[in-house]
């Protein structure tokens, strides 16, 4: 059974057509579950009976089921765990910020780039998330923002998983956020991050859209950043940064560059220096994100002072730097820390 997230309005009204309803009845339903955010064919009080039941006979409202949930003591971060239709699990994070309600989504179970800082792909990658997979996570929480008068202003993808190796399924995903009859996000407020998959970059430069796009570099040269990033065997920095540049100049938006700080091994002045080089008359900004403890790797925290210092230098070479604020910790859901830790430690409470 196929969910009805995945069919576009003529398609749903082609359905109808076809059993004999008006097709006027698709936009009906549209607005059921986009903006009433109803979850079962019942309540929808304007249809017939009989079309409910031949609606519940062909599609699902819902193809990802919450197992868990879990809010941050800051109540700035709320965790889902979602139980796909195979049983495999995913996560994804609301993240709240004044008036921002911003998702971060997963597009993988699991990830191929095993990052050496990130939990996410300890075990690999397991198999990509359809388009709908992606698009629902945002959804369900749209639906859970609904209850408290709110909804998602913005959607990361920077949960588990490399997008641009699920490019198809991620670029669906976009369109149907962007969709005025869904959720109708701006494309503005949507960013893809990748750890710098050349021909992804390119593709989507390409496309023509108003997403933003980030590189997970964490390295300011290619030898340290194979160590933190073994992916990046694959690809060199120079066409990644190339291409990176190119989707700047053709799409006319600034790049960000996410830099987790490790202690001891990308923090150091000199890698600071070196950065500030690679990246200097660049139209970019420098995301520094200081490494999220992982259960099982012995990596550490630069002192605050280290940060400082290496902010203070790339701002010296004309580098303009954000610091972002760890929220979630508390509940491995901060940056790097996603991992599916309820697979290992089954005994939570569903919410």
């Amino acid at each position: 059974m196929q969910s009805l997230h995945n069919l576009s309005l003529e398609e749903l009204m082609q359905f109808l057509s076809k059993e004999g309803e008006r097709p006027f009845r698709a936009k009906q339903i549209f607005h059921w579950i986009y903006e009433c955010k109803v979850d079962h064919w019942e309540k929808m009080t304007d249809l017939s009976k009989n079309l409910r039941f031949r609606l519940k006979e062909n599609f699902l409202i819902s193809s990802i089921s919450q197992r868990n949930i879990q809010e941050s003591k800051d109540e700035e971060t709320t965790k889902f765990l979602w139980e796909l239709s195979d049983g495999k699990l995913v996560e994804s994070v609301l993240i709240c910020s004044e008036k921002r309600r911003t998702v971060c989504v997963s597009s993988q179970v699991g990830c191929p780039a095993r990052c050496a800082f990130c939990a996410s792909g300890q075990e690999g990658l397991m198999r990509n998330l359809t388009a709908v997979e992606i698009f629902e996570q945002v959804y369900q929480i749209d639906k859970f923002l609904h209850l408290k008068g709110e909804r998602v202003s913005h959607v990361v993808f920077m949960g588990m998983g490399e997008p641009f190796e699920n490019y198809d399924n991620v670029l669906k995903a976009v369109y149907l956020l962007h969709d005025t009859l869904r959720l109708n996000l701006s494309q503005r407020r949507i960013t893809v991050s990748t750890v710098g998959v050349v021909e992804g970059i390119r593709r989507f430069t390409n496309e023509n859209l108003q997403v933003n796009l980030v590189l997970s570099l964490h390295a300011p040269n290619q030898h340290l950043r194979k160590k933190i990033i073994p992916y990046a065997r694959k690809y060199s920095l120079e066409d990644i940064i190339e291409a990176m540049v190119l989707f700047a100049k053709k799409s006319k938006r600034n790049i960000t560059y996410e830099y987790t700080l490790i202690k001891g091994i990308n923090d150091l002045p000199q890698h600071a220096e070196e950065l500030g080089s690679l990246l200097k008359e660049q139209p970019c900004t420098v995301n520094l994100i200081p490494y999220n403890p992982v259960p099982g790797l012995r990596l550490q925290r630069p002192e605050k002072e280290m940060i400082e210092n290496f902010r203070h230098i790339l701002s010296s070479c004309g580098i303009v730097t954000t610091w972002r604020y760890t929220k979630g910790k508390d509940i491995a859901a901060a940056c790097g820390q996603l991992a599916l830790q309820e697979r290992k430690h089954v005994d939570f409470v569903a919410s």
